[in-house]
């Protein structure tokens, strides 16, 4: 579907692989929520390979339904567990999407109006940052969880056009680090540590469409499909099925569910305007530059109009490793929600020494913080003060426009 390569963070080639899924339900009698547990298609990987996948027509609660969470993490073959530190989840993200019922099986036939995303609420241009769902490294280790009696509302009719269906892929970016000569520069998708074609920067494009300079020192362009990083030489490791397994769960739509919108919103986002216009654009990952030095972190901010506001119901941010915290300000300075990392201590996956497992979340008392129509909320990123390449600042809030009464 080239709707998705045009649309996506990067303009990677889609491989397309229909997800062979197992799956698994049960229902908590008490409240009505019910849980489903999936996994992906297998993929292939072997040591220091870069997987960005793409699953289309996921596996997903059908009906009127709300969402109450939507976890994920990397399994091999036989179910387990992959701990960071040899396979590393860059990112996962559950993208929406509606698709006309007659579309054509065969790609040259399609239309552009066959297939189109239905992205949230958040201010980004275009298709960056189009997910409703999604983390990285950290996903182990932070909730999604809802409170009752908030979800996201999905598959309502009367938001579905006549002739089309709703339904859901999945985006993956996974790098297997064994064997990596420097596992840290690996995840970070530094350019100088990748074995990349001679005419890589003839040929790349990055996010505005313009030819990538050498100037571009790493982040998601340097970790394309089929990639390699270098690798100690002589090192021998054994290749292996990976997947994605995610677990959902879900309420069937009702009178005493109360919807909340998805807002992700990045710390790239450099807004102006034309007239009455707002334009933002969004990069989605930044680069912080060396000789930073000293104790204060980097700071990565920006100042971020919302249309519309409401209750905030929950918050969390989505960063890569040497985080130090992401916290959104409202537009008089009160701190709407401040998101802080957990680093691992042990070897197990979920606990990997080092690497970050899991990231704050904020559940302020319903009603007890409003964000406003056309209030400018101001977000700020703080990283290690160290050469990094690919940071991210992405923040993500639920909001009610009504409460429980």
């Amino acid at each position: 579907m080239e709707f998705i390569s045009n649309a996506m963070i990067l303009s990677f080639s889609i491989l397309l692989l229909l997800p062979s899924t197992s799956y698994s339900l049960y229902q908590n009698p008490e409240n009505h929520i019910k849980t489903a547990i999936f996994v992906t298609g297998s993929f292939e990987m072997g040591p220091g390979s870069i997987a960005t996948k793409t699953f289309e027509n996921i596996k997903f609660p059908r009906g009127h339904v709300g969402i109450k969470s939507f976890d994920a993490e990397l399994v091999d073959q036989e179910g387990n567990s992959i701990p960071s530190y040899e396979t590393y989840l860059h990112h996962w993200f559950a993208i929406k999407y509606h698709q006309n019922i007659t579309m054509s099986p065969n790609p040259k036939l399609r239309r552009p109006e066959d297939a189109f995303f239905q992205r949230n609420e958040g201010t980004c241009n275009g298709g960056i940052l189009p997910h409703y769902w999604g983390f990285g490294v950290e996903s182990r280790g932070t909730t999604s969880k809802i409170p009752d009696p908030f979800a996201i509302e999905q598959g309502n009719p009367t938001k579905i056009k006549n002739g089309y269906e709703e339904k859901w892929l999945l985006n993956i970016m996974v790098i297997d680090t064994r064997g990596a000569q420097d596992k840290k520069a690996c995840t970070q998708c530094r350019c100088d540590h990748m074995n990349l074609p001679k005419d890589f920067y003839n040929v790349t494009r990055d996010i505005h469409n313009q030819r990538l300079t050498t100037n571009y020192k790493g982040g998601l362009f340097c970790c394309q499909d089929n990639l390699q990083c270098k690798q100690i030489e002589g090192f021998q490791g054994s290749r292996r099925m990976v997947s994605l397994r995610y677990k959902i769960s879900w309420v069937d739509w009702n009178i005493y569910q109360i919807p909340v919108k998805v807002y992700i919103l990045d710390s790239t986002d450099k807004v102006r305007s034309n007239g009455s216009k707002i334009l933002h654009d969004c990069l989605a990952e930044y680069t912080i530059p060396a000789g930073g030095g000293g104790d204060s972190p980097h700071v990565q901010k920006a100042n971020i109009p919302m249309e519309n506001g409401g209750y905030l119901i929950y918050g969390t941010a989505h960063m890569h490793s040497g985080v130090v915290n992401a916290t959104l300000y409202g537009q008089d300075g009160r701190t709407l929600c401040t998101s802080t990392p957990k680093y691992g201590t042990g070897k197990e996956a979920g606990n990997e020494k080092g690497y970050l497992i899991g990231m704050s979340v904020c559940y302020p008392q319903p009603g007890s913080i409003k964000i406003h129509d056309g209030e400018i909320l101001t977000l700020e990123s703080r990283y290690k003060n160290e050469f990094r390449t690919g940071a991210m600042g992405h923040f993500y809030i639920y909001l009610a426009e009504e409460l429980p009464q």
